[in-house]
């Protein structure tokens, strides 16, 4: 059990957990998850960590068929700039693994951003912390337990 799953259990949130088997060499873990588990790309979201201009960590989660535009995160954020965190500054921070990083029980509570485009569909899938497990939820339950804000931060890839 993550400490995502962990959260989402202690927190009384309705969700599902949905397992499968990883192929490490898949070209993006994102568009895997969701040819594994039968949904549209834009429902499957990836947690992406970057750092604002003033060395604020921030995540921004997008659909993984769109990239993050960066000029519009930081704008979201009243910043001037941002770029793309070190591999090493995200394991520190969130204590999970690129490719598995969950927006929820971060090692350190990251401002976090969703893409508008979560408003589209029911449930989003975000990672659950490892590479092949996946959870299911409410884009309003992932607002509230991340206390995030939505915002236009994705391009088409």
């Amino acid at each position: 059990m993550t400490p995502a799953i962990k959260l989402l259990t202690r927190s009384k949130i309705d969700f599902k957990v949905h397992q499968y088997a990883h192929d490490p060499n898949h070209v993006s873990f994102g568009l895997e998850a969701a040819e594994k588990l039968a949904v549209p790309a834009g429902q499957v979201f990836k947690t992406l960590i970057a750092i604002l201009e003033n060395k604020t960590l921030v995540a921004a989660l997008v659909p993984v068929n769109k990239k993050l535009n960066l000029k519009q995160l930081a704008r979201s954020l009243n910043s001037k700039k941002a770029s793309m965190a070190e591999v090493s500054e995200v394991q520190r921070a969130t204590g999970y693994m690129p490719g598995g990083v969950s927006p929820l029980a971060q090692k350190k509570s990251l401002p976090t951003i969703i893409d508008n485009s979560a408003w589209h569909y029911d449930t989003i899938f975000v990672s659950a912390g490892r590479r092949g497990l996946e959870i299911e939820l409410t884009a309003n339950d992932l607002q509230y337990l991340s206390r995030a804000i939505y915002a236009d931060i994705s391009q088409l890839a």
